[in-house]
């Protein structure tokens, strides 16, 4: 089941021709991830204590049809692709009628906080975002 959260679209997200700024949905798709790892109980500066961070490898996204200032639209997250050290979240940002605006698959990598490495994710976290040990 997908996570969903909601955003609006605000002035700053917007260029001159009033529709969102191609750079900023990476924003919306970076918060939803956020949100989504905090609904599971995984705060970021939590996890960078415990020498754990996740970071963007790779990402291929489309820009499918313009958002436009002041919508209120919702990024749906879920994680297709779960590997040792890295995952695979597909994200969308549609509206309430279920029309797309932008699509992304994020790979992100689990890596030391203290040596920017590649490591396991660890079991807890695979366990609580997936369900499975």
């Amino acid at each position: 089941m997908a996570f969903r959260w909601p955003i609006r679209v605000y002035y700053s997200d917007t260029d001159a021709g009033g529709v969102v700024y191609h750079a900023n949905y990476l924003n919306f798709f970076e918060h939803a991830r956020s949100e989504m790892l905090r609904q599971h109980g995984f705060e970021q500066d939590q996890l960078m204590a415990e020498d754990i961070l996740f970071v963007v490898r790779n990402m291929n996204i489309d820009f499918v049809r313009p958002a436009r200032f002041n919508q209120h639209l919702t990024v749906e997250t879920e994680i297709a692709k779960m590997a040792g050290a890295s995952m695979v979240f597909s994200q969308t940002l549609v509206d309430d009628d279920g029309q797309r605006y932008c699509q992304a698959d994020v790979k992100v990598v689990c890596i030391n906080a203290s040596g920017f490495t590649p490591v396991a994710i660890p079991s807890h976290i695979k366990q609580e975002l997936t369900g499975v040990s």
